[in-house]
């Protein structure tokens, strides 16, 4: 039951959508097509992701004032009541950002999925208004074969492309006070430094295991977020120049 609505809602409008690339584009270039396609999500799916990062950076922003909340001595009670207000005045939401990044994960899965399986179209899963390409090249840009593992170069691409998302991320407000960092903040800076500097070795080396394909997805997947997330900062610190 969950597979077919699998199939039914995500899998195979995605997988027919690239189908419907590889036909228009130029020589049948799959790569091209791949970009095309993950920019197409990414730009659908903008308005969500947009609004979780700047739904945590205003999270990061409040971070001081919720310290204060929590260490002003009243009851459990009060500092319930003025955290709710301190979110109402700067129209904020603690979990609204958790549940876009939630409503995002079973579409970028299922576009990984397409290009992890559905470069072939002989699999009767198209529509029947969209026909398999005439012509399916997966020489990308006439210099490098994409079906094939092992692309150094894209495996290369991909970790300091995701260097510099995790890079450009907002960064988790951390509290003036020495030695008295909360277990919060420790295990925030700790996951910002894997991010950082750890996760990027883990993603080449998972690009350089997979298909060229799928490391041209990563690649452009994280161009894409790194652009969005330098708008939303220079967006979020226009908005805080004005206040």
């Amino acid at each position: 039951m969950l597979g077919n609505i699998w199939d039914i809602v995500l899998y195979n409008p995605l997988l027919n959508a690239l189908a419907f690339l590889v036909s228009i584009v130029p020589g049948g270039d799959v790569g091209v097509a791949v970009i095309a396609l993950t920019l197409f999500v990414k730009v659908v799916l903008f308005p969500l992701s947009q609004r979780s990062i700047e739904s945590q950076a205003k999270m990061n922003l409040l971070t001081p004032e919720l310290k204060k909340i929590k260490d002003n001595g009243a009851n459990k009670e009060e500092q319930a009541k003025q955290t709710f207000e301190l979110y109402k005045k700067h129209k904020t939401n603690p979990f609204s950002g958790c549940l876009l990044v939630l409503i995002q994960i079973p579409i970028i899965f299922a576009l990984y999925y397409v290009f992890l399986k559905g470069i072939n179209f002989d699999g009767g899963n198209l529509y029947s208004f969209v026909h398999i390409p005439e012509k399916i090249n997966m020489n990308f840009l006439g210099l490098v074969d994409i079906s094939g593992k092992g692309l150094w170069f894209f495996a290369v691409l991909a970790g300091i492309s995701q260097y510099f998302q995790a890079y450009f991320m907002p960064k988790p407000a951390t509290s003036n006070a020495v030695n008295k960092s909360s277990f919060q903040e420790n295990f925030s800076r700790s996951m910002q430094t894997q991010m950082k500097y750890v996760f990027p070795f883990v993603v080449a080396f998972i690009a350089y295991s997979v298909s060229g394909a799928i490391a041209l997805y990563w690649i452009t997947s994280n161009v894409f977020a790194i652009g969005q997330q330098i708008y939303a900062k220079k967006k979020n610190t226009a908005i805080v120049a004005i206040k």
